[in-house]
């Protein structure tokens, strides 16, 4: 048996095969067929007009499922984990998500109804964001800031371990108490992207906000593709914590935004948009054939392929020809006039006149 992953171009092969083949056995069909055309398609012995395209159908739906279950079996299949894609080989792209998590993104006043703590609603926000991106494309890694960054995890493609991050784990006790600061987290993403490949990143920032200074933003590596800052908590009352008023900083998150070159989101009443994840991701100027990969165009080689060469012979039966052996072409009301004219012409024959005299035999 031959490995068709180990041949170049197999599938196109195996479709030119097809082809031949498919072609040739219409050849010899056309032959057998031009015989008795008369006892197919009548007098005329031609079939319908799209009839005739039949034979060009057949060749083409051939080839096409040919060559789509070819390079099924070609192409390494899909594999759906936890982990997404295989543990091994490079990503097509990848996520960083640097995540507040001071104490204050404990308190209670996220959520369209005000009942969620802020880190919970982060959590809500970046579920809603991996079940629309395409994330068993890419590799996550988190940064978590508050009075200083650290990496909790570097280019994982398990998703269960960044839900488990961004649920109640207490990450703040890994820091010494005092200010968040943003600028460090981000100080460390760009650290961390600068070795990877130009314009494969995408940077999320999840945060009730923070002071910024006027100077000191970090410059972001080649590798970062697009900047989303996304705020949570409430933005007009807030809560008390540590002698102080902490509600979330839009002001300040937008100003981070823009100076990275970013789109700010406030995330504390609604998910993220459709639009927003795709420019995020760098897929807004991609059409939707642009994304389709080879294994969905083979599905769709195969799927037309098989249903043209089940539909054909249907359709052919039934509106193949317009002539119909043994079968009356007339309308159903001539043929009942027809039928009822000579009852009707031999009742008046012997029917007698009104007016008529008796005749004398005697």
């Amino acid at each position: 048996m031959v490995n068709l992953r180990d041949v170049e171009f197999a599938p196109e092969m195996i479709a030119a095969a097809a082809l031949l083949l498919a072609a040739l056995g219409e050849w010899l069909h056309s032959r057998r067929v031009a015989r008795i055309a008369h006892l197919a398609f009548g007098p005329t012995r031609k079939p319908a007009l799209w009839a005739r395209c039949a034979p060009h159908l057949r060749v083409l739906a051939a080839v096409a499922a040919a060559w789509g279950f070819a390079t099924l079996l070609a192409i390494e299949p899909k594999r759906y984990s936890t982990e997404g894609k295989d543990a091994t080989g490079e990503p097509e792209g990848r996520i960083v998500l640097v995540l507040d998590v001071s104490p204050s993104m404990r308190l209670v006043d996220a959520g369209p109804e005000k009942k969620d703590s802020r880190m919970e609603r982060a959590r809500r926000l970046m579920e809603s964001f991996f079940d629309r991106a395409p994330i068993d494309q890419n590799t996550v890694s988190v940064i978590a800031v508050y009075n200083g960054a650290k990496p909790v995890v570097v280019d994982t493609r398990d998703i269960e371990v960044i839900r488990n991050i961004l649920g109640d784990l207490p990450m703040h006790f890994a820091f010494d108490a005092g200010k968040t600061r943003l600028l460090d987290g981000l100080e460390e993403a760009a650290k961390l992207a600068h070795p990877w490949p130009p314009r494969s990143t995408t940077l999320i920032l999840l945060s009730d906000g923070d002071s910024v200074p006027t100077s000191g933003m970090p410059r972001m590596p080649p590798s970062i593709r697009s900047v989303l800052v996304v705020g949570v908590g409430d933005p007009k009352s807030g809560k008390f914590i540590d002698g102080r008023h902490s509600r979330q900083e839009v002001a300040m998150l937008k100003q981070i935004a823009a100076r990275l070159g970013g789109a700010f989101h406030d995330g504390n009443e609604k998910q993220l948009a459709s639009d927003l994840i795709a420019a995020a991701m760098g897929r807004e100027d991609e059409t939707v054939f642009e994304r389709l990969t080879r294994r969905e165009y083979a599905l769709i080689a195969l799927s037309a392929g098989a249903a043209l060469l089940a539909l054909l012979p249907l359709l052919l039966h039934a509106f193949g020809a317009s002539w119909r052996p043994g079968v009356e072409t007339r309308p159903s009301f001539l043929r009942r006039a027809a039928a009822a004219a000579p009852r009707k012409f031999s009742t008046r024959l012997r029917a007698p006149a009104p007016d008529a005299h008796p005749v004398d035999v005697a």
